[in-house]
């Protein structure tokens, strides 16, 4: 029995290291190798934690898809000789998370702290945060340059420090009518 057999500890979730920008190619290798393989009853899933963000600048926006753990997969396997090199042969994958070359599984509550389920959530984020210089590009203050000062929880209320002759004037102001000073 070799040094990977005798750690299966029963179906567990594991990490594997990739390359920067080569997560998304390693779940689908390894989606395919489980097929061909037929190694579905030792690889049970694959995820590559990600959540969808919407950027905000002005009236532009941008959908984007921010992974939460860049360079990881996420693994659910039994660990044995067979699932171990399926996984660690991966064009892109540089390793196991574990002490050395042992691969540690996750505990369950790190698996609940991480929560690998997908969440249908959809967060939106402005292109600019508190500090930025920012141009107003709708309403009363159309064309005015300015300093963020607080952003409110829910993204919608800026208060912006407006230029305006010799003194600077705190004005509330929604998100959309602001963007980022080019």
């Amino acid at each position: 029995m070799s040094d990977i057999d005798g750690m299966n500890v029963g179906l567990r979730w594991y990490i594997a290291h990739t390359y920067s920008g080569y997560e998304n190619k390693v779940k689908a290798n390894l989606e395919k190798i489980i097929e061909n393989r037929n190694l579905g009853h030792l690889i049970y899933d694959v995820k590559v934690p990600s959540e969808t963000v919407i950027e905000k600048n002005g009236d532009k926006e941008k959908v984007v898809e921010i992974k939460t753990f860049p360079s990881y997969v996420f693994v659910k396997m039994i660990m044995t000789d067979e699932s171990w090199h399926a996984v660690r042969n991966i064009t892109g994958v540089t390793g196991f998370v574990g002490p050395g070359s042992r691969p540690a599984p996750l505990s369950d509550k790190e698996v609940l702290d991480i929560n690998l389920e997908a969440t249908e959530d959809v967060k939106v984020q402005l292109s600019y945060k508190v500090g930025d210089e920012v141009v107003v590009i709708a309403g009363l203050f159309e064309g005015y340059e300015g300093t963020v000062q607080a952003i409110s929880d829910d993204l919608k209320i800026v208060t912006v420090l407006v230029k305006r002759g010799r003194r600077d004037m705190p004005v509330e102001i929604e998100s959309e009518a602001l963007k980022l000073k080019a």
